[in-house]
């Protein structure tokens, strides 16, 4: 499992020219699954994210999290970030999970969001062609893997 996390004072996602989900302050995750991801990594990814201190005090440090400032979530399903770049000028994406389980999985961590006391959590629509627009705030850009 592999999630691009960028801070953000606003997002919002579109299919067929409709807004699917949209946010004020908080993060948008991308998200992907890859070969042998199951759902016992899920759990272990939510609490990191939720418990992750990248939101500033007064003193403008990285001191607080998502449910300190009362933000909001975004996730995106993203299976190219299990994109293999080393040959050639086209990505292969063998290591991605199959739409079917990837689907299962990317439900399952979006309901786990929604159990946890983050004020908002709003998702895009799994394998369909989105246009997400956002303002990363600072900006700030992490990646994380199981």
């Amino acid at each position: 499992m592999k999630v691009v996390l960028q801070r953000v004072s606003q997002a919002h996602v579109t299919v067929d020219d409709s807004i699917v989900g949209a946010i004020q302050h908080g993060c948008v995750l991308l998200v992907g699954f890859g070969k042998g991801d199951t759902a016992d990594c899920i759990q272990p990814m939510v609490d990191k994210i939720v418990k992750m201190r990248i939101f500033e005090n007064d003193a403008k440090r990285f001191d607080k999290d998502i449910i300190e400032v009362d933000g909001e979530i975004l996730a995106i399903s993203q299976f190219t970030l299990f994109a293999d770049t080393a040959k050639g000028r086209r990505p292969e994406f063998f290591q991605a999970l199959e739409p079917d389980a990837a689907s299962v999985l990317f439900d399952t961590f979006v309901e786990a969001l929604r159990k946890t006391p983050v004020k908002k959590v709003a998702s895009g629509v799994f394998g369909a062609h989105m246009k997400v627009s956002l303002v990363n705030d600072g900006p700030v850009t992490i990646t994380l893997e199981k």
